[in-house]
């Protein structure tokens, strides 16, 4: 009977040794979903993507068998105008929404970090507000504002235009006296890019702002008893060591303005304008899949604007990285 209890398998040798199992494979059970859901939804179409460059599909036509074209669909997109063009049109954009967003958020985040004390979070708030809203609702709002007949801004600068003292327009060479047409293809990307500027320009800040808070205020207390003036303080203390911030900054923005989709698609309506002056890569990838149904192409598209981002990267982490890892 006792060699029997033994070998039973409720003994405590084998509990302990279940036990063991248990505590080593709880682990693995506990992130497998993680792994799971980011294999299916994560890791599969991105290498799908990458094979189904290298094909010619058409979806639309009944599921059709794929036909290996190897990288022609890149010689393709990169040989075809509209790609160059949309292209063209996303570094435009990309300049002149994102140069102004940290020539304006940095300055800003020192101000508000230096000036406001009791209000800071209510201040930050309210620039921060625009970035957490609906992309679809500030694009239409700012559709209508930049209306050529009724819009606001068109009022507001006309008005300075047409402001006389006496019979003279004294600001009519800075002002327009007429009405701007804000579709034409002269005016899109401005438009565009004004609207991708007043949306980051908080989340910028924000950022800038909570690196700041990461100063020992030591280091200014220093500097102004050696005579250091608020300039001085932000050109010798705050930019040297806000450059890992600046770094990652410039690169999210980097990323997000060459992926630039939902503000110049609701603008213009879907088609890039007139001339595509508005139209972006992002648009012209989207416009190849799902109304052209050239899904090849399409997924070569992505991966050149994939290899632009991380070129454009690099090359920020050699201006700004340096050292900071």
């Amino acid at each position: 009977m006792s060699s029997l209890l033994a070998t039973s398998p409720t003994s405590p040798q084998k509990s302990r040794f279940w036990l063991r199992k248990g505590n080593k494979v709880a682990p693995y059970i506990f992130v497998l979903p993680f792994f799971v859901i980011f294999g299916i939804f994560g890791l599969f179409p991105l290498l799908f993507s990458l094979y189904l460059s290298f094909h010619y599909w058409e979806p639309a036509a009944g599921l059709a068998a794929m036909e290996w074209v190897g990288i022609e669909n890149y010689t393709f997109a990169l040989q075809d105008e509209w790609f160059q063009t949309s292209i063209y049109n996303t570094f435009v954009i990309a300049l002149k929404s994102g140069i102004p967003q940290h020539a304006v958020a940095l300055p800003l985040a020192f101000f508000i970090h230096t000036s406001f004390m009791r209000m800071r979070n209510t201040v930050i708030g309210i620039y921060f507000v625009p970035y957490i809203t609906s992309t679809v609702a500030i694009s239409l709002v700012f559709t209508t504002l930049f209306s050529r007949d009724f819009g606001m801004i068109n009022q507001v600068l006309t008005s300075l235009g047409n402001f006389t003292i006496g019979d003279i327009k004294v600001l009519s060479w800075l002002f327009p006296t007429e009405n701007i047409d804000w579709a034409k293809p002269a005016y899109t990307k401005d438009m565009i890019s004004f609207v991708v500027f007043w949306r980051f320009v908080g989340w910028n800040t924000v950022l800038y702002l909570s690196a700041l808070q990461t100063i020992p205020k030591d280091i200014y207390e220093a500097a102004i008893i050696d005579g250091a003036n608020r300039y001085q303080q932000f050109l010798h203390i705050t930019l040297p060591m806000l450059k890992p911030m600046a770094f990652f900054a410039v690169t999210l923005t980097i990323i997000g303005n060459l992926q630039l989709f939902e503000e110049p698609f609701i603008i213009t309506g879907g088609t890039g304008g007139l001339e595509q002056a508005g139209k972006t890569a992002a648009m012209h990838m989207y416009i190849t899949a799902f109304v052209e149904s050239d899904f090849g192409t399409a997924s070569a598209i992505s991966w050149i604007l994939f290899m632009i981002i991380a070129g454009l990267t690099l090359i920020n982490n050699k201006l700004l990285g340096g050292n900071n890892q």
